[in-house]
């Protein structure tokens, strides 16, 4: 049987990693191999910047940022992702090549259509999409309930203002609304366990038609 690629996104404080994990039990538990990863991150290469980028102090011009992500993506997929895909196994990833054009495509860059234009072409330049991406949707207030809860070292994305937060919101809803084939919005206001079970019919139906 083929790899299965599945991405989740979404805004911060939306339960991501939480729905992550239930995944990767669901489909442990049903016999699969699975690889559970995240971005930036994933080898070592991408953590140590996943540090830089999120903690290391230092801002970078959008574009340098923007390399960055994906020098990192980059030895991800080529390191982790496409060996584990080729092997079979379910490939579950928290963020993916969505949140760059979300964060920095539509939060930091505001839409422009170079910045826009820029990330879609090193998007076609890793060659690789995900077959289910997984959008978790929720209310900016109640976010910010979580993330107060959840408590920890707040990285540079999350300390960000208000406007930048809305505008990867709307970057979001535009990256589902283009693909609908691929993504899927899940109101995420609601008991973990029920968006699981969502989330594990919509992965299983998946699983049934790669098999």
């Amino acid at each position: 049987m083929p790899g299965l690629f599945i991405t989740f996104e979404g805004g911060e404080g939306a339960g991501k990693s939480t729905q992550v994990g239930l995944l990767e039990a669901h489909l442990r538990a049903g016999g699969h191999d699975v690889v559970r990863t995240r971005e930036p991150g994933g080898t070592p290469g991408a953590e140590a910047l996943r540090d830089f980028l999120l903690f290391g102090g230092h801002d970078l011009s959008l574009r340098a940022e923007i390399l960055a992500h994906f020098a990192a993506r980059c030895d991800h997929v080529d390191r982790l992702i496409r060996p584990a895909l080729a092997r079979g196994a379910v490939v579950i990833c928290d963020r993916f090549a969505d949140s760059t054009m979300a964060y920095q495509g539509y939060g930091t860059g505001q839409g422009d259509p170079a910045t826009i234009g820029l990330i879609e072409v090193l998007t076609g330049q890793v060659g690789l999409t995900p077959d289910l991406t997984l959008v978790l949707t929720l209310e900016r207030a109640r976010a910010l309930q979580r993330l107060h809860t959840r408590g920890g070292r707040a990285d540079r994305y999350e300390a960000a203002d208000e406007a930048f937060h809305a505008r990867v919101a709307e970057g979001f809803a535009s990256i589902a609304e283009a693909r609908p084939g691929r993504c899927v919005c899940l109101a995420a206001d609601r008991p973990a366990e029920a968006i699981a079970e969502e989330v594990a019919r919509l992965v299983d139906a998946r699983l049934t038609g790669a098999a």
